[in-house]
C-alpha cells in the first residue's frame, strides 16, 4: 500500500487541442521514471487523415486502452441555440472507465483525463473519478477539465492549483517545471 504523506491536485485546464492529455502523458513517463505507482485513466485523441475521429481510455496502471468515443454523425439541431452532439460514446467503456477509477487509490499519481459537464453537472459517467479526488489518498493527482468548468472544479477541491496549457509546444517545458517540484 503506498503510504500518503500529503495530497496533491493539478487542475490542467485549456482548449480543445491544447496539449492537455498529451501534457498527463509526459507526467505519467516522468513520475514512473522516479519509480511511483501510477493510476487511472488517460484519454488521448484518435486522429487520422489530420482530423480527431475517436477517444481511447487507457488504463494507466494495467496499460489496456478501450475505444471510449467516435465522431457522431448526427443531424444538425432543429433548435438554432442547440448545440449537435459531437461524440458518440460507448456505454460499455464508459462503465469500464469507472470502474478503473474506483480501484485507483491509494496511489502515489492517479491521473483522471477528462472530467466534464457529465460528472460534475450530471453526477454521471466517470463519478469514481471525483471520489478518488476527493479522498485525497494520493501524493500527486492531474484533473483535465475544460475551462468553462474550472469554477466548479475549485469549488469541490480549493487546495487544486490551476494549470493552464496554452499550446502543445509549450508542454514539454511544462511537464519538466512541474517535475522538478518533486526533485526532492
Amino acid at each position: 500500500m503506498v503510504e500518503i504523506q500529503e495530497s496533491e491536485l493539478w487542475i490542467i485546464s485549456g482548449e480543445r487541442l491544447a496539449g492537455k492529455t498529451t501534457l498527463c502523458a509526459a507526467l505519467v513517463d516522468g513520475f514512473r521514471a522516479r519509480g511511483w505507482k501510477i493510476s487511472g485513466v488517460r484519454s488521448p485523441a484518435v486522429f487520422a487523415g489530420g482530423e480527431k475521429v475517436a477517444i481511447d481510455v487507457e488504463d494507466l496502471r494495467s496499460g489496456e486502452t478501450r475505444r471510449l468515443a467516435v465522431r457522431a454523425n448526427q443531424p444538425q439541431p432543429a433548435n438554432p441555440g442547440e448545440k449537435p452532439l459531437q461524440w458518440s460514446f460507448d456505454p460499455t467503456a464508459l462503465a469500464w472507465g469507472n470502474e478503473v477509477l474506483a480501484g485507483a487509490v491509494p496511489t502515489d499519481l492517479l491521473i483522471v483525463d477528462e472530467l466534464g459537464p457529465l460528472e460534475l453537472l450530471r453526477g454521471q459517467g466517470w463519478v469514481n473519478g471525483l471520489d478518488a479526488l476527493d479522498s485525497r489518498t494520493y501524493r500527486q493527482a492531474v484533473l483535465v477539465m475544460r475551462p468553462e468548468l474550472l469554477e466548479n472544479a475549485c469549488r469541490r477541491w480549493p487546495w487544486g492549483k490551476v494549470i493552464r496549457v496554452e499550446k502543445v509546444g509549450t508542454v514539454p517545458a511544462l511537464a519538466a517545471n512541474l517535475l522538478l517540484g518533486w526533485e526532492q
